[in-house]
């Protein structure tokens, strides 16, 4: 027994260890870009690592900002391009977020609730398509954003995401849990079906919401290819889009770089502190479960 005891303590504090690692590997490069936003020049460029700002400086910042101008919203007034860039890229991915948590909890629930020909076709078609890399349907997007006339327009970078097969197939899992007995009291009482998958629906899969919903973030946030294809004005550009060509007019500038690194990150991390009790429940229901 005290054997078992001692083994069952070093297993704790090598897991302990291995967990601290893994954080610091993933949380360093993090803190490298936020600290290197404020470092001066020479401290970036220096061949011994500064690895906390002597003087913290806000010029990396200063340049980001000073580079271009932009309308700040349509038709609004004019400022720093950086600021108009971040603007459309939390407007994309909000806007992704939310239509594609709605498509895809109620084409799921659908999926797993309703009873209709053709049912495990479409659903074998949707994980057909998970397999699908981007660049295969890349043409046929082009040309039909194109005749919506949606090209250069941060629509063009939304709408390919609210029928994200992932989402539809992660919802359908969660859907599959909501006992058939409620749904049909919630008949026997009245409730419609838009009544039904607000009130019952909704409120039972909402862990699967809030993993989507970071998923849709982050993915969309991060989307650079479908952004460089899809946007080529200034005014439409994302902070990552808008970042990269101004690297592209002058020479490397690793202070602006992380600077705009820096101002990209916190949506994420904002959206994430959000919603990560509903991701922690959403990726360990599963288990819970079982």
């Amino acid at each position: 027994m005290k054997s078992g005891v001692q083994h069952k303590s070093i297993y704790r504090v090598l897991s302990v260890i291995l967990l601290v690692i893994l954080a610091f590997l993933f949380v360093f490069p993090l803190y490298w870009i936020v600290t290197g936003a404020f470092k001066t020049t020479q401290e970036i460029n220096s061949v011994t690592p500064v690895w906390f700002p002597s003087t913290w400086t806000l010029d990396n910042f200063t340049r980001l900002f000073s580079r271009r101008t932009a309308p700040l919203f349509p038709m609004g007034p004019v400022g720093p391009a950086a600021i108009r860039w971040l603007v459309n890229t939390v407007f994309m991915a909000v806007a992704a977020m939310v239509l594609t948590c709605i498509t895809a909890s109620m084409a799921g629930y659908a999926l797993a609730k309703k009873r209709f020909r053709g049912r495990a076709i479409l659903f074998g078609l949707i994980v057909c398509a998970m397999a699908l890399p981007k660049q295969v349907i890349l043409i046929p997007l082009i040309r039909e954003i194109s005749a919506l006339g949606l090209y250069d327009n941060i629509w063009a970078v939304i709408f390919p995401t609210v029928g994200w097969p992932f989402g539809v197939f992660l919802m359908k899992q969660f859907s599959e849990s909501i006992p058939g007995e409620i749904l049909e009291a919630a008949r026997i009482d009245g409730a419609n079906e838009a009544r039904t998958f607000a009130t019952i629906v909704v409120p039972m899969v909402k862990p699967g919401i809030g993993a989507l919903a970071i998923f849709t973030f982050i993915n969309s946030w991060n989307d650079y290819f479908m952004q460089l294809i899809m946007l080529s004005s200034n005014n439409n550009y994302t902070i990552s889009l808008g970042i990269s060509t101004l690297q592209a007019e002058t020479s490397v500038d690793t202070g602006m770089l992380m600077a705009g690194a820096a101002l990209a990150a916190a949506p994420i991390i904002i959206i994430f502190l959000i919603f990560q009790k509903y991701f922690t429940q959403g990726i360990t229901m599963g288990a819970v479960k079982g």
